[in-house]
């Protein structure tokens, strides 16, 4: 087996970040298949003590820690350092930002063989300034051109891929597992957030604009306060999983928005047994997403067999579009509208039969066409295919190289 380079996310095991929950599962898997897997972290996420995580080798560089520069910075020291002193045969880019690089690894080695995951379409993202966009764009259609292979976890990143950068990209998608356990200790979890089963909407997301988590409120909000609202919706209660990510502005003003309401709970970055609990126990999960890549809260809602309401933005529609056979596998509402956000909350609070239904569907959905364990195996292959096949053809060969190695 040969050593692969996880280069771009910023750690495992981490808290949050859908990046760093797809690396973790696919590395662990990849490890437990006999690969030689190196991940590397940075020390304001991952403490640089850790070495290992299960047979997962964690190397610990360091960035320069700012909004615009932390993970480029990252990415071309973990390059350097997976060139010279690893020596991969793969090196794999997760996300547009850290393969603006790509084209790096063939320059110093042109042995080494580039693999880049396209997450999401970053350079739409508001927290970005307008040169840090350009420079995220540049990053996608670097990609593409440089990479032996590129991988879109959506099938609208790789017509995007096709259809920008005129690059082909592999079809991969994101993945969870599936609960089975109950958990034993939901019950104090709930009542430490004073929550009840089944009478609360649950968001778990990263405290970023794009991610739309004041429409969700605003949305809530209207519901609830409105005149008619029913007694048994004064009830509900909102609960929003998740932290920031240089975006303490957004932070503080959904803060305000919520100030002095009981009815709205921060309960701040979960893991383990009370994120578990937080899942399971919720009655209908919302995302109310602008941009999204694939997003792996909703898959991880769709597992626990929730119905899930989203944005209707293409890469969610994808996810609960279902097949010919089992139809939709959750509902949407017209992104950025609150009203109709606001609708479609109050229609399926009050047809709990449906809601538990299309739940049930999109579990099933999650097992056959998200599964890890698949994903893993058509990740696999892609590495196979561009270290051992010698005879192919390379999408980019450098006219020189600085290792004095030839293939």
């Amino acid at each position: 087996m040969f050593k692969i380079a996880f280069i771009g996310q910023k750690g495992i095991p981490i808290t949050q970040g859908g990046v760093e929950r797809h690396v973790e599962e696919l590395s662990l898997r990849l490890s437990r298949n006999g690969y030689d897997v190196y991940v590397y972290t940075r020390p304001h996420f991952v403490p640089k003590e850790y070495k290992k995580y299960d047979n997962v080798n964690l190397i610990s560089l360091p960035s320069l820690r700012t909004k615009n520069f932390d993970a480029i910075s990252h990415t071309f020291l973990a390059t350097l350092h997976a060139v010279f002193k690893l020596k991969a045969d793969v090196i794999h880019y997760q996300g547009v930002g850290p393969s603006i690089l790509s084209w790096l690894p063939k320059i110093l080695n042109y042995n080494i063989k580039v693999v880049t995951t396209v997450h999401s379409a970053d350079w739409d993202h508001q927290k970005w300034s307008f040169f840090a966009k350009f420079m995220l764009e540049l990053g996608a259609k670097f990609a593409c051109k440089f990479a032996d292979e590129t991988i879109a976890v959506s099938r609208s990143l790789q017509k995007y891929c096709l259809s920008r950068n005129k690059g082909e990209a592999t079809y991969i998608p994101n993945g969870v597992p599936l609960p089975d356990k109950n958990n034993e200790l939901a019950d104090k979890v709930l009542a430490g957030f004073n929550l009840e089963k089944q009478q609360y909407l649950l968001v778990v997301s990263r405290l970023i604009k794009h991610k739309g988590v004041h429409y969700l409120i605003e949305a809530f909000k209207r519901l609830k306060d409105r005149d008619g609202a029913s007694k048994k919706m004064a009830d509900l209660k909102l609960v929003i999983v998740g932290s920031t990510a240089f975006t303490e502005n957004y932070q503080k003003f959904l803060l305000k928005l919520t100030r002095d309401r009981k009815d709205i709970i921060f309960t701040g970055i979960q893991t383990g047994a009370n994120l578990d609990a937080l899942y399971r126990n919720c009655y209908l999960y919302a995302q109310p997403s602008e941009s999204e890549g694939l997003s792996i809260s909703v898959l991880e809602a769709m597992s626990y067999g929730k119905a899930v309401l989203v944005s209707d933005i293409e890469e969610n529609l994808e996810l609960i579009s279902g097949n010919a056979e089992s139809g939709s596998v959750g509902f949407d509402f017209q992104n950025k509208n609150v009203n109709d956000l606001a609708q479609k909350i109050a229609i399926l609070y009050n047809n709990p039969q449906i809601v538990h239904q299309v739940g049930a569907k999109a579990r099933n959905h999650v097992k056959l066409y998200y599964n890890w364990e698949e994903i893993t195996t058509r990740t696999e292959k892609i590495y196979k295919n561009i270290v051992l096949v010698k005879d192919r053809v390379k999408k980019f060969s450098p006219a020189f190289s600085l290792s004095s190695e030839r293939a």
